[in-house]
């Protein structure tokens, strides 16, 4: 449907219903990207650093820069960039903490046709090094303070390395002093369009190596404009951002959808609990953005007196679970939660707008063309889609689980680009193939999700974190809300582990508690909230629970360890399914004896 036929449809209830005129603000702000090709984010930041001139656009602890001061840093960057021959489509590496030059410094570099990887702060050793070798950088700018760090990985590629803020070697913040901070000139231009690749951004999976995925200036607009549209920012918004800025969430949208409408960004190095409330008055923030982990320890940390002293707007993100939504919509205050659904590298977006707890989107009828989504049958065994007799796959019905499926479009135009990775393999592991006709082509979010009546979308888990046990799929994210849900226990992370004897993986559950827990009255909790099959087996007491720098549980570790009382010094204990002792009983030399060899039954 066309963008004005859209808006005859609904402009009859667009004074009714906020939420058509929060999907028509999007829809009108992305129509001009594909038609403007050459007009790529940098171009858009030259504009308004025209137009805003002294106005705040990145304010942080480090430094503020204006508008017109951030477009200086960009042009100088640009010509730094110029200088040391950085060609169309080769890479820069970027590895700072948190600030304002961290967005200054790509700009320039991608306006210029360079790509910036963007490199994950808390890697070192062999994961830093797979991560700079992947796409072989002619130059690495590393902060001062991770020199040490990076210094870990032993490189098979060589680039030149700059410092940022440090003392010895080649200082790219003093040497981009030496070029002017005009705009460029017509000899200094090179031909980019939307198009071309921008950055390299890193899958932040919490297994294996990360893997690194190709964004255009394409993608960079579509997120920056789209989401401006959406939360209708303007002016006079500021956006609370403590994500990592090496991810696409924090390195791009929040501040991308800020500054292509004249806003500003609140830059912090890291997310704390305890200055968080502190931080979003001092700043007066309209808006910040969460991944839903940081909403959970908002809601456990004790109470302060700024938690209630703001004029937020909106939060919006991504992975709030329905029960941490309302506590915590209600105990700070939030008029308004945008909850959404995406990938750096996907070509599947959810939206919801309409605010529902728990969902991650829904499609209206009149944008399913731009969305194209499907949620088929999957096989937990084979970790594949379901398939009939005719090869095809299966599509779900409400309320089925199934994977998150999106169609890959050749239209360059469309919603369904897939742009893939740096390596080949990696990209065709993502397709499937043949779905419903031949010669389609989807991808894979390896996201289960299941679809309700109304059309509302929600997040199961991730294809790997559910396991099978007596016949039965286990979704952990399921298992752990449930878990939270119990006094005490302030964070559940649940994973599959194998006992001797039984087939699939029984239940074991990591938790970190505030106190003693009343394990009778745990068993009694999940009895009522979880069938048997997904009832954890296994409980292990811990004080904290590693996760990645975006709040993701690192999991595999644990599941190694599993229950092995030789390898974990942590409290643990076992659910005995014995008449004579219904309940979680700590694992000792003789307990654990029972289990490893298969007599204790499960």
């Amino acid at each position: 449907m066309a963008l004005l036929d859209m808006e005859h449809a609904v402009q009859g209830d667009a004074a009714k219903d906020s939420t058509l005129r929060d999907w028509l603000r999007a829809l009108e702000a992305t129509a001009p990207v594909a038609n403007n090709p050459q007009r790529t984010l940098p171009d858009v930041i030259e504009e308004q650093a025209q137009q805003r001139g002294s106005a705040e656009a990145l304010i942080s602890a480090r430094s503020t820069l204006s508008y017109r001061a951030l477009g200086e840093r960009v042009n100088r960057y640009a010509r730094w960039a110029l200088h040391h021959q950085v060609q169309p489509g080769e890479t820069v590496s970027l590895m700072l903490p948190n600030q304002p030059d961290y967005f200054a410094i790509w700009l320039g570099i991608t306006k210029v046709g360079g790509v910036v990887a963007l490199i994950n702060t808390q890697l070192r050793g062999t994961s830093l090094a797979h991560c700079i070798d992947l796409v072989k950088p002619k130059h690495v700018i590393v902060a001062a303070e991770l020199m040490e760090q990076f210094q870990s990985a032993q490189l098979s590629t060589q680039p030149k390395v700059w410092q940022y803020d440090g003392q010895d070697g080649l200082r790219i913040d003093s040497e981009i002093e030496r070029f002017s901070p005009a705009p460029l000139g017509e000899t200094e231009r090179r031909t980019v369009t939307i198009d071309d690749q921008a950055l390299t951004i890193y899958t932040s999976g919490t297994t294996g190596l990360p893997k690194a995925a190709k964004v255009s200036h394409r993608r960079l607009m579509q997120w920056s404009f789209w989401f401006g549209g959406l939360m209708d920012t303007g002016p006079d918004d500021r956006m609370y951002n403590c994500l990592p800025m090496y991810h696409a969430v924090g390195g791009v949208q929040a501040i991308g959808a800020l500054l292509v409408r004249g806003g500003a960004v609140v830059i912090a190095e890291k997310f704390s609990a305890r200055e968080f409330w502190k931080d979003i008055a001092a700043y007066d923030c309209t808006l910040f953005q969460y991944i839903g982990e940081l909403c959970r320890y908002l809601v456990n940390a004790p109470a302060q007196p700024a938690e209630r002293e703001h004029r937020l707007r909106l939060a919006v993100g991504n992975g709030m679970r329905a029960d941490v939504w309302e506590r915590f919509q209600s105990r700070f205050a939030i008029p308004r939660v945008l909850e959404f659904y995406a990938a750096t590298e996907g070509n599947v977006s959810l939206y919801n707008v309409e605010g529902k707890p728990g969902a991650v989107g829904r499609l209206p009828a009149f944008l399913r063309h731009r969305f194209p989504l499907d949620l088929v049958k999957f096989d937990t065994a084979s970790n594949m889609p379901l398939r009939d007799g005719e090869g095809r796959c299966i599509r779900c019905a409400a309320d089925e689980i199934g994977e998150a499926i999106g169609r890959i479009a050749s239209d360059a135009k469309a919603g369904g680009r897939f742009e893939g990775y740096t390596e080949a393999a990696d990209t065709e592991r993502k397709i499937l193939r043949n779905v419903f006709k031949d010669g389609d082509a989807w991808y894979r979010t390896g996201d289960l999700m299941r679809v309700d009546a109304g059309g509302f979308f929600f997040f199961v888990d991730r294809i790997g974190d559910t396991f099978r046990w007596k016949g039965e799929n286990v979704a952990t994210s399921e298992v752990a809300a449930a878990l939270e849900r119990f006094p005490g226990i302030a964070e559940a992370c649940v994973y599959g582990v194998e006992v001797h004897g039984h087939e699939g993986k029984a239940g074991m559950a990591t938790l970190v508690t505030n106190g003693a827990l009343d394990l009778a009255a745990l068993r009694n909790h999940l009895a009522a909230q979880l069938p048997a099959y997904a009832r954890p087996l296994f409980l292990r007491i811990k004080e904290s629970i590693t996760a990645t720098a975006t709040f993701k549980q690192k999991k595999d570790e644990l599941a190694r360890e599993g229950f092995d009382l030789a390898t974990v010094a942590d409290p643990i204990y076992c659910y005995c399914d014995d008449p004579q002792r219904q309940a979680y009983m700590r694992l000792d030399a003789a307990l654990y004896e029972s289990v490893a060899t298969g007599t204790l039954r499960l």
